[in-house]
């Protein structure tokens, strides 16, 4: 007999200092004394949105005033398969207090205090570790002058890097890639090679950004911290779960400046392409910082930029 299928709401609830709140589970539930996010399940009749707005009401006694559309995660117990909605929450009314007997802490995606978790939240948890920003090199024509730019975005609190600079030579793309990954190392952010697995390994980055083509070639993830993959339909979005990567560059979201004239998706096909997703996702093309709540309204993890990452 096939297990049954069971939706539920779930919610990383995140203050403005980054840490999030887990929820031990009450003894007369299965896996009782596991942490886990609060929410629960979808009820006959409602939208995901819906039901995570009540069961937090019940569970803790807030109202979420702020609650966007993130991750959807499937995982197989022994009793039931359970669909995880993943909703951002960063706004709400009230005080979080446990309602249902549970206990309730508060958490840093870096330094997990409490055990055991429930197994499906894993990866939500190392998602949370992901920065929002990505900022995505254009150093090729000054590499000295660029280094400059990149600490003064480190500075301002830039913790993801992508370094993609095609036209370098190969001996001078690696002392730039081990620059570059120095210094976001020493502001504790994460540089990622475009591409370049090697080269990735090589120089101590934390991860690669996989090409489309790599992507169909691949079998295996790469061994490295953080994989992403360029996407730009559904079955690219599709291999890129499968293959086990932590996100996607989903693009061409808007017009650019490098491709006038060129198709685009737009916020609405991007939503589409973005829902149920088991990684996340960045949006890409065409954006600003100024587009990043705009970007999460429609179910992105965060945006990438280059020339609006240096400026």
């Amino acid at each position: 007999m096939q297990p049954p299928l069971i939706h539920v709401a779930a919610a990383a609830i995140i203050r403005p200092d980054g840490q999030f709140l887990l929820a031990s589970r009450p003894a007369d539930k299965p896996y009782a004394g596991y942490w886990e996010f609060p929410g629960g399940k979808i009820e006959a009749g409602e939208s995901a949105h819906q039901a995570l707005v009540r069961e937090l009401e019940e569970e803790l006694g807030i109202h979420i005033t702020q609650a966007t559309p993130w991750i959807t995660r499937t995982h197989e117990y022994a009793t039931a398969t359970v669909v995880l909605n993943f909703f951002r929450v960063t706004a709400w009314e009230g005080q979080p207090h446990p309602r249902e007997g549970q206990t309730l802490s508060w958490q840093d995606a870096d330094n997990i205090t409490v055990a055991p978790l429930l197994p499906a939240n894993s990866p939500i948890i190392k998602a949370l570790s992901l920065p929002t920003l990505m900022g995505i090199t254009q150093a090729q024509s000054d590499p000295h002058g660029f280094l400059s730019k990149l600490d003064s975005a480190l500075a301002n609190g830039l913790k993801l890097i992508q370094i993609r600079e095609k036209d370098m030579p190969a001996a001078e793309l690696q002392a730039f890639t081990r620059e570059v990954t120095l210094r976001t190392h020493a502001q504790h952010a994460y540089t990622i090679v475009n591409s370049d697995i090697a080269l990735a390994l090589a120089t101590g980055a934390d991860g690669v950004q996989l090409t489309s083509s790599q992507l169909a070639q691949l079998d295996t993830r790469p061994d490295l911290l953080w994989v992403g993959a360029s996407c730009h339909n559904a079955d690219e979005l599709s291999r890129a779960a499968q293959l086990g990567c932590d996100y996607a560059l989903l693009s061409p979201v808007l017009p650019t400046a490098s491709h006038p004239g060129a198709p685009t998706l737009g916020w609405d096909e991007f939503t589409r392409l973005s829902q149920q997703r088991s990684l996340a996702i960045f949006a890409l093309g065409g954006l600003t910082p100024a587009d990043l709540q705009t970007a999460q309204q429609h179910g992105a993890h965060g945006i990438a930029l280059l020339r609006g990452a240096w400026q």
